[in-house]
């Protein structure tokens, strides 16, 4: 029987949503506000949810204190206090929208977790805004 564990994480970045192919009126039409030459920043709310069998030994899915320090390590360390568009490189290419960084972390995480356990992510951008990727 699956049970599923989770550790929330925060990190503060800047990004500019911005698509290199398109010209500026363009760009302001889709994006508005978050297109400011400028850049803009959040303040990201991470929930890491790990989900599999509990281990008869440990009585745990997932070490928290692993994951904890997973994710210090891979994201926040990464992420934090950064301009995603500029001093990351999994963005110099691709656009830092909310689902993109939520993909881009559950790529990086599952490098770390164990091939049997289900990840999911969820990223908040906002109080009202988030998005959830399970891969």
């Amino acid at each position: 029987m699956a049970i599923s564990v989770t550790r929330k994480a925060h990190f503060n970045a800047a990004h500019r949503l911005h698509n290199k192919n398109w010209d500026e009126e363009k760009n302001k039409e889709i994006f508005g506000l978050c297109n400011l030459p400028n850049y803009h920043g959040h303040n990201y709310e991470l929930e890491v949810t790990v989900t599999g069998e509990v281990n008869p030994d440990t009585g745990f899915v997932i070490n928290l204190k692993f994951l904890k320090d997973v994710i210090k390590d891979t994201i926040e360390n990464r992420f934090d206090h950064k301009n995603l568009n500029m001093d990351t490189e999994e963005f110099k290419n691709l656009i830092p929208t909310a689902e993109n960084i939520a993909i881009v972390i559950w790529n990086l995480l599952k490098a770390k977790l164990n091939p049997h356990h289900q990840l999911k992510i969820t990223l908040y951008e906002t109080e009202r805004n988030y998005v959830t990727y399970q891969g």
